[in-house]
Order: structure tokens, then C-alpha cells, then sequence
């Protein structure tokens, strides 16, 4: 995994401001990670395509393209890369905003270097640390093969592949953790919080309401019907499990 202090560890900037992209990157610099800056929205395509990054810092207002719109572009081309937004609005309904179109984290102007390194280093060690306890009781799933009805659902988290009904399901990093860990638990009820710390990691800095958005985009993918669900059912004051 690469980290604070590793050369290799490539962190893609983007902001118009000059002096918020300078105030970044000299601090990045200084925990010893690379540095690459775009000021607009087709910059930052274009360098993420030529040399990918490890992570990308992204403000959500740009010149050329909402950084939403971005960051949704970003997911869809490029899914497993981080992405923190840097916006000044701290509405809850913006930051939801942020987690639907795909971001990692949420980080609201003006914010201290301090927690925006801590921010960054975080998200760096969950891109490639499987979640503790998540990966483990996963694999007892092994062969988490699950009726829905007349079809089934099949889920290796050791190939981290998910096959409904003979068809591959491409899922998200953290969708495809979300539901290995619930399945693996099948039955159990677990709130947000219990979901963040054991599928996110005990030092998630995000929003809960983010949980909502990828059992969503879950139900999306797998359930026939996503607005009745009938596997990742919802438990009214509670939180969340999986019916397989």
C-alpha cells in the first residue's frame, strides 16, 4: 500500500484558487506525496487518463464543469479512485449531494491543512486495507450463494466478484464491501454507525447518510424491483440487513 512518506503515492489537485492548490500541495509535499494540479474540469480528465492518480482532491465549483459532474465521470471510468470534494457549502442536502455522485469524502471550505492531511491519509489506507472484520467474516461466505427468488446471487469476496443469475454485477469498491459484510451476516441487523466503523473503518470521516446512498445504488443493481426491496431490506429505526 503506499502512504505518507512513499514517493510512489501520485495526488491529483484541482481548484482554480492558486493560493488553496499551493496551500494543498506544499503540505502534501511535506508529508511526501506527489503532486500533480488541474484548474478546470477538462485538465483534470485529461491528466487522470494520461497518468492516473492515487487520489483526487476535488473542488466542486469549476471553471469549465461542475466537480460533481466530475466526480460521478471519475467513478464511472475509473472506479477504486479515491475522490475527497472541497466545497464551501456545508447544507447536509450538498454533502449528500457529494456521496451520490460517487465521493469518498466531503471536506467544507475554509478547513484546516491538519484535517485535510488526516483526510487524505485515511482515505489512502482504506483504498487497499480490506475492512477489519468485513474481509474475514466474508470469507466464510465463500460460497455465499443466496435465492432471490427464481434467480441467485453469488458473491466471492476473495475474487470480489458478484455473479445474479449467471450474470457479473460490477459493483464499487465499497458497494461490493457493503454487501460482502452483509451477507456474510445474513439476517443481522446492523445500524450506520456499526456499518461505517466495520466496512468504512473505525477512522471514516464521512457522513452516515452516506450508508443510505450505497445501499441504494445496491438495490439499484441487484433488486428487481429496487423500491421494494426483498435482500437489502431496511429496518425502520434501526438500519440495515440482508434477507438471503
Amino acid at each position: 500500500m503506499t502512504g505518507a512518506g512513499d514517493s510512489m503515492t501520485k495526488i491529483l489537485v484541482v481548484d482554480d484558487e492558486s493560493p488553496i492548490v499551493d496551500a494543498i500541495s506544499y503540505n502534501l509535499r511535506r508529508e511526501g506525496y506527489e503532486v500533480g494540479t488541474a484548474a478546470d474540469a477538462d485538465e483534470c480528465l485529461e491528466r487522470v487518463g494520461q497518468e492516473p492518480p492515487d487520489l483526487v482532491i476535488l473542488d466542486v465549483m469549476l471553471p469549465s464543469g461542475s466537480g460533481l459532474d466530475i466526480c460521478r465521470r471519475l467513478r464511472s471510468d475509473t472506479r477504486g479512485l479515491p475522490v475527497l470534494l472541497l466545497t464551501a457549502r456545508a447544507a447536509e442536502a450538498d454533502r449528500l449531494r457529494g456521496f451520490e455522485a460517487g465521493a469518498d469524502d466531503y471536506v467544507v471550505k475554509p478547513f484546516s491543512m491538519r484535517e485535510l492531511m488526516a483526510r487524505v491519509q485515511a482515505l489512502l489506507r482504506r483504498r487497499d486495507v480490506p475492512p477489519q472484520n468485513a474481509a474475514g467474516e466474508g470469507r466464510r461466505a465463500l460460497d455465499g450463494e443466496y435465492p432471490l427468488g427464481n434467480q441467485r446471487l453469488m458473491v466471492n469476496p476473495d475474487r470480489r466478484e458478484v455473479i445474479k443469475d449467471g450474470t457479473p454485477i460490477s459493483l464499487s469498491r465499497k458497494e461490493f464491501d457493503l454487501l460482502s459484510f452483509l451477507a456474510a451476516n445474513r439476517g443481522r441487523v446492523f445500524d450506520r454507525q456499526t456499518l461505517l466503523s466495520r466496512v468504512w473503518g473505525e477512522d471514516c470521516y464521512v457522513d452516515d447518510r452516506t450508508v443510505d446512498v450505497h445501499i441504494r445504488w445496491l438495490r439499484e443493481k441487484l433488486e428487481a424491483t429496487p423500491g421494494r426491496p426483498e435482500m437489502l431490506l431496511t429496518v425502520r429505526g434501526v438500519g440495515y440487513k440482508f434477507q438471503g
